[in-house]
């Protein structure tokens, strides 16, 4: 049995929600975001919850019960609440700014990057080197910001680069190191 997916999905008062055969339709204060899923797995409202179910045990079935599941409960968190990731540039030199909808980067390259930011996606610039993206698809959120991560990563040896807020970035001791080490 899929403990995820047997779970019902609470439904705040401010969402509206509309099925209609596989597509599942959520409306709230953010915004509004659609999505069509497998056939196979039904859909129902019951009562201010969306349950949802499968039709066999297959191993297909299980594992879209509970993606069907996260899917829905990511699109209701996210026309309610939204979804955020954080972003930090480090190193000397390394700064971001905001230009109409795009953001422009001068992360150690000769020229600075310009990033255009997608129209369902909202983007902060706090400082000169803190970004917050902002958005009600989780997907897409997490895509920009991997894009933007992408482009200069943090370098393993002196930290540098464009890293997520909370992420830890183990140092490698480089050849000094080894050799005070006997490595």
């Amino acid at each position: 049995m899929s403990r995820i997916g047997l779970l019902p999905i609470p439904v705040p008062e401010d969402v509206q929600i509309n099925i209609e055969g596989n597509k599942v339709t959520v409306k709230g204060s953010k915004g509004e975001i659609y999505r069509c899923f497998h056939p196979d797995i039904s859909i129902r409202l019951e009562e201010r919850n969306i349950v949802v179910c499968r039709q066999s045990n297959d191993r297909a079935h299980r594992a879209l019960h509970g993606l069907t599941r996260s899917l829905i409960a990511n699109m209701v968190k996210g026309v309610s609440e939204g979804f955020e990731k954080a972003l930090e540039l480090q190193g000397v030199g390394y700064r971001v700014q905001e230009k109409d909808d795009k953001l422009l980067f001068q992360v150690g390259y000769s020229h600075p990057v310009e990033f255009q930011i997608p129209s369902s996606i909202s983007a902060s610039v706090e400082g000169t080197n803190r970004i917050h993206i902002k958005g009600i698809d989780k997907g897409v959120v997490g895509e920009v910001a991997a894009a933007i991560r992408a482009i200069r990563p943090a370098d393993c040896y002196k930290g540098k680069g464009i890293r997520y807020s909370r992420e830890e970035i183990r140092l490698k001791p480089g050849k000094a190191g080894k050799a005070i080490s006997g490595g």
